[in-house]
């Protein structure tokens, strides 16, 4: 934290094209842009070597900018398989470099992050870069567009954080008072006692041997 301003790096996850952007502030505050660009690999390269390119420029970017979050956009489904596993694979990049470095990374879907930025979870990418470049006071909004959705997410997170934070703490107070309930609750319960069965006879059984029967005159 730098002064209560919460610095958060941005990635739109990407194959081709990973867009990374930083963003520096607090709610309902204005916001700065600390950097922004995009990690670029050959699409004719080999899988494996377009991981390792997204890696080393995701780590570039953290070494030099140093930030408190990383937020990513969350993967869905789409019609392209072959896309959304790209996309998936560079997600899951940039969640390894974060987390080896243990900094916290949040996820956050296309319509969040349109939502908070715009108003509207379904605006396009022209209307999401203007934003982006009206929040942020930069001259012009930042190309390509992967590189304004990076800026956008790091937007979202900061002005989503601290709702999401204290709904956090409220569900984690919930499940304390249901567990202290359920403790009480347990301890004033009366303690069942197994009923004792008496093993002592309950019927008085003969042990005289019958009359012999008088034989027939």
């Amino acid at each position: 934290m730098r002064g209560g301003r919460v610095r958060v790096l941005g990635v739109d996850p990407g194959l081709t094209r990973c867009g990374v952007g930083v963003v520096e502030g607090v709610a309902g505050r204005p916001l700065t842009m600390i950097g922004v660009g995009v990690v670029r690999t050959p699409a004719d390269a080999e899988l494996g070597l377009r991981l390792v390119a997204i890696e080393q420029g995701i780590e570039q970017w953290l070494d030099e900018h140093r930030p408190e979050f990383v937020a990513v956009e969350r993967v869905f489904s789409q019609h392209n398989v072959r896309t959304v596993m790209g996309t998936a694979q560079a997600s899951a990049v940039a969640m390894l470099c974060a987390a080896r470095r243990g900094i916290p990374v949040a996820l956050h879907t296309p319509s969040e992050v349109k939502a908070a930025v715009t108003g509207s979870g379904r605006a396009d990418k022209a209307q999401v870069g203007a934003m982006v470049t009206r929040l942020l006071r930069l001259a012009a909004p930042p190309k390509p567009a992967d590189a304004a959705d990076a800026l956008a997410l790091a937007i979202c997170h900061i002005w989503r954080a601290p709702a999401q934070t204290r709904l956090q703490q409220a569900v984690a107070q919930n499940r304390l008072q249901q567990a202290v309930a359920l403790h009480k609750a347990q301890a004033n319960a009366p303690v069942s006692t197994a009923t004792s069965v008496s093993t002592s006879a309950s019927t008085s059984v003969s042990t005289t041997a019958p009359a012999p029967k008088g034989r027939p005159a």
